[in-house]
């Protein structure tokens, strides 16, 4: 008992009241007073982790809970809590075993299996995340942290329609903490259902208790959609409010993509360093350093931006290892499906009943950063086209075509006409989940690498117009070896220039052997014609869709901004008019690309580009 009066027990309990309420600070002087009476109570200690916990004060909360455990070895709770501290520090094989401790004690709860998901979630091993978090989410259905947490695994192991599923009914669940309730919202936005993430995102900011991480995931997300307005007038609501750590730098990072949107790298530089300053575990370091190349790019310091864009690209592979160690036996994708074409006699056998072109999808394809999504929004912009952003539905149509057993592509004259409807059927279902298409208006379907499925769209829908846009290779090279790309193994094909080289290369000489036999109905559209002479070659494009002039094509700046999310890397430039900056900007780094240039001699001389080589290896721009 101490002088007040007060024992250690009802501090505690005060401490548990406070902590209910969000009152960290209060909760933990609480605890502190206990244990001034009593610096042995081990409820008081217990609480304490927990406390610190909350305040992402993970080094402290680990030595109380390793104290814990080693006084209290079979009290599972403790080994619990020491492995999430320890996964707070990026500790994660760790923090793994203190929970696998706490498995053997008998932890099989919801929160346990919330606990080892989030472990998975945040050292990147996402298909163990979704296998552990739909555990938990079995046990606590209604439960909107569950739920998001494992919809947040679905999405980063790219399975979006599980992720979508598992939101659909996320108004059941009210209420929903404004935190979590945020996250749904942004993570809706992400997955393309705007309507529904920003109601959640709304209810959310609109909350009396919304804290400072409800209001920087608003940020985030405004960001995305190209919402800046909105952005700035959050973060200004944003400056008097308390934060964490994470929200802390959660802040930094979308501050400086905002500097970034108005040109003033300088800024952005600034804040990229100090973000990079404060990350410590080198996977996650290039999340940063892939936008500050970006910005020294800009700035005309290129070299300094190579050296950021290499160590980028060695920040992410260590960080895809981490997610699937067989990734350093593999290596750079072999690009299997360019080994295999259709047959002439093959084709020559083809029979079907094809729907007309009327009824048949628009297809852009490309190797990706063609420019297609600016054409993609372009071509949305016409009253009597719409897109549907980058979908996986002639994926999802070939492997269907090969669940059937038919030997895929060299075979597909086997397909009969039921199953071909069929597989029509199944591709307009997933589309109609997407887009409302209205009487007499026609899909688009843009997704850059269905250009390697090309028998799949030439059996299906033998009469759809295609799209093939071209870009400069080197170009094409450049940008992608300067975004972040979601897909593993596109993201290792990127990995260097040489291996986007060999990878462009397959994919275009795919593309040339497959058009020679299945002859498809396609208008080539360059990107150096496309900014520089916009409308011209946009009319040319409606002449071969056969649809008649709109001038609304050509604002596709305005129409990006009305669709809000744009799921490419391209969301922020497409908001913007339409310019030829980005043409020829290989050559600020001749001197990565100059190796290169007799493995591309072929790709440049066949699509009509030419490449000038640096004397002696050193590009004029960078003497």
């Amino acid at each position: 008992m101490s002088e007040s009066g007060i024992d250690p027990d009802t501090w505690v309990a005060e401490s548990v009241r406070l902590y209910s309420l969000g009152k960290y600070a209060a909760a933990e002087g609480a605890c502190r007073s206990a244990l001034a009476i009593d610096m042995h109570h081990i409820a008081a200690q217990s609480m304490l982790g927990a406390v610190l916990l909350a305040q992402e004060r993970f080094g402290e909360s680990e030595l109380i809970f390793s104290g814990l455990v080693d006084r209290v070895p079979g009290e599972p709770s403790y080994w619990m809590n020491l492995g999430t501290a320890r996964r707070g520090l990026l500790r994660f094989d760790e923090a793994l075993s203190a929970y696998a401790r706490a498995a053997d004690l008998g932890s099989a709860d919801a929160n346990f299996y919330y606990n080892v998901g989030l472990a998975h979630l945040d050292r990147a091993d996402f298909k163990s995340a979704v296998v552990v978090l739909d555990i938990a989410r079995g046990l606590a259905p209604q439960d909107p942290e569950i739920r998001l947490r494992y919809a947040q695994a679905c999405y980063r192991a790219l399975r979006t329609d599980d992720a979508l599923t598992a939101l659909a009914d996320w108004r059941s669940l009210l209420p929903i903490a404004p935190q979590t309730l945020a996250q749904i919202g942004q993570l809706l936005v992400n997955l393309g259902d705007q309507k529904e993430g920003a109601a959640a995102l709304d209810a959310a900011l609109s909350d009396p208790t919304a804290d400072s991480a409800v209001m920087v995931t608003g940020v985030e997300t405004f960001e995305r959609i190209n919402r800046i307005d909105a952005a700035r007038t959050l973060i200004g609501r944003l400056e008097s409010q308390p934060r964490t750590a994470s929200v802390a730098a959660d802040l930094l990072v979308v501050r400086a993509k905002l500097a970034q949107r108005t040109g003033d790298h300088e800024t952005a530089l600034r804040l990229y360093g100090q973000s990079l300053q404060a990350t410590t575990d080198p996977t996650q370091r290039y999340r940063k350093l892939f936008p500050l190349a970006h910005s020294l790019d800009a700035l005309g310091r290129f070299q300094e931006a190579w050296t950021t864009l290499r160590e980028a690209h060695a920040s992410q592979l260590e960080a895809l290892r981490r997610a699937d160690p067989s990734i350093a036996l593999t290596g750079t994708p072999p690009m299997h499906i360019t080994q295999f074409g259709c047959k002439a006699d093959d084709v020559s056998q083809w029979r079907d009943n094809p729907p007309r072109v009327e009824d048949s999808p628009v297809f852009v394809v490309a190797f990706p950063r063609s420019g297609t999504t600016l054409l993609e929004i372009a071509l949305d912009a016409h009253p009597l086209l719409q897109s549907m952003d980058e979908q996986p539905f002639i994926q999802d149509a070939l492997q269907e075509i090969s669940a059937l057993s038919v030997d895929y592509p060299a075979a597909l004259a086997g397909l009969t006409k039921s199953q071909l409807s069929d597989l029509r059927a199944r591709y307009w279902r997933r589309a109609s989940a997407k887009v409302a298409l209205q009487s007499g208006m026609r899909l688009v379907d843009k997704n850059p690498l269905n250009i390697l499925r090309l028998p799949v769209i030439r059996r299906l829908f033998p009469n759809s117009p295609i799209l093939l846009c071209l870009r400069h290779p080197c170009d094409v090279m450049l940008s992608c070896f300067m975004q972040v790309f979601r897909a593993p193994d596109f993201a290792l094909l990127c990995n260097s220039l040489p291996s986007i080289a060999r990878g462009y290369e397959r994919t275009m000489d795919f593309w040339v052997r497959q058009a020679e036999i299945l002859k498809p109905d396609v208008h080539e559209l360059k990107y150096e014609s496309l900014v520089t002479n916009f409308e011209s070659e946009l009319r040319q494009i409606m002449a071969f869709l056969g649809l008649p002039w709109d001038d609304r094509v050509l604002r596709p700046g305005d129409h990006a901004r009305e669709k809000g999310y744009i799921s490419t890397p391209s969301y922020s430039q497409v908001v913007q008019p339409v310019s030829n900056k980005s043409v020829g900007r290989w050559r600020n780094y001749e001197f990565a690309f100059n190796p290169l240039l007799p493995m591309l001699q072929v790709p440049l001389e066949r699509w009509g580009y030419a490449a000038v080589v640096a004397v002696d290896g050193v590009s004029p721009n960078n003497k």
